[in-house]
């Protein structure tokens, strides 16, 4: 397959249309399938990869991408470059222009990604922000696709902390043609900010789009059932109070049993049994985290190769 990203950038699910989506995962289903067809696709190509957040699936999946498309991938951290020294991010956009054919970044801040884009004259990938996490949300469409052989018409519940994760996951789903449900204590729900991207968007008004705190509720006849951690990165000091706040909201078996009978678990993680999930659950039959765990691999080759090829 040949395909070419319309943005330069990938920074959030909404700069895309449906259609350019569903794209990207045939795409990331043919390199599934076929990865010989698109060994060599990026030789010659490198790709800068900044963290100032910790990773596992992140790193390896986009390092290993790289190199499976003939590339290769530069890994820094907060203390390998200058901007842990002040140096503006409008510099480095700039000067890493002049080395990379793209750049992924793992941060906190999603306007600093932004900045970097805005400056940059190669493509800026969104690995993660505390706003959005749009390539773990994308493989995630990808993985329940594969699972049952559609998107559209389908309906996600996400029980838990309403973060990136559950940001993305409803970003995702108004794209993809799916139905989404979000449970969550009133001061965790999603932030007004990240409802304010959706207001105006045509696809949101055919689909259901419920935020709750009654978990019933949100995972009656569910498709999908998803949670995230309680206390992401950078907020280990709210910790005991989130595992208070949201003790009621762990996905056990009774969540489970809310859903339709042949639904599915999801988690993005790293995951901690016995606080947002249930070890019967993530552990049991009804679990596909680690086909999510494997398509981020796959997915972020397509995006590599839909960027910089």
């Amino acid at each position: 397959m040949d395909i070419s990203l319309p943005q330069k950038d990938f920074l959030v699910l909404t700069d895309f249309t449906r259609e350019q989506l569903t794209a990207l995962l045939d795409l990331a289903d043919d390199m599934k399938h076929q990865p010989e067809a698109y060994r060599n696709a990026l030789a010659g190509k490198s790709l800068g990869m900044i963290f100032h957040k910790q990773s596992t699936r992140t790193r390896i999946s986009f390092e290993v991408g790289m190199f499976q498309l003939g590339g290769q991938a530069l890994f820094f951290s907060p203390g390998d470059m200058q901007l842990s020294r002040g140096e503006s991010i409008s510099d480095t956009a700039k000067v890493l222009s002049r080395y990379l054919d793209a750049v992924m970044i793992r941060t906190f801040a999603y306007d600093d990604i932004v900045e970097l884009a805005k400056h940059a004259t190669i493509p800026i990938i969104n690995g993660l922000t505390d706003f959005n996490h749009p390539c773990q949300a994308l493989a995630d469409m990808m993985t329940i696709r594969a699972h049952f052989g559609k998107l559209e018409g389908l309906k996600l519940a996400y029980i838990g902390d309403g973060n990136n994760m559950a940001v993305s996951l409803l970003f995702a789903c108004i794209r993809m043609g799916m139905h989404i449900s979000i449970a969550s204590p009133p001061n965790y729900t999603i932030t007004p900010k990240a409802m304010e991207w959706i207001l105006d968007d045509a696809e949101r008004d055919e689909l259901d789009i419920c935020l709750t705190d009654n978990i019933e509720e949100a995972a009656k006849n569910a498709d999908v059932v998803y949670t995230d951690v309680w206390a992401s990165m950078g907020q280990e000091e709210e910790r005991t109070k989130r595992l208070h706040d949201l003790a009621d909201y762990t996905v056990d078996d009774m969540v489970m049993s809310f859903a339709n009978p042949n639904a599915v678990f999801m988690h993005c993680l790293p995951a901690h049994r016995g606080e947002e999930v249930g070890a019967s659950v993530i552990d049991g039959p009804a679990s596909i985290v680690f086909d999510q765990a494997e398509n981020r691999l796959h997915l972020q080759k397509a995006i590599l190769y839909g960027l910089v090829k």
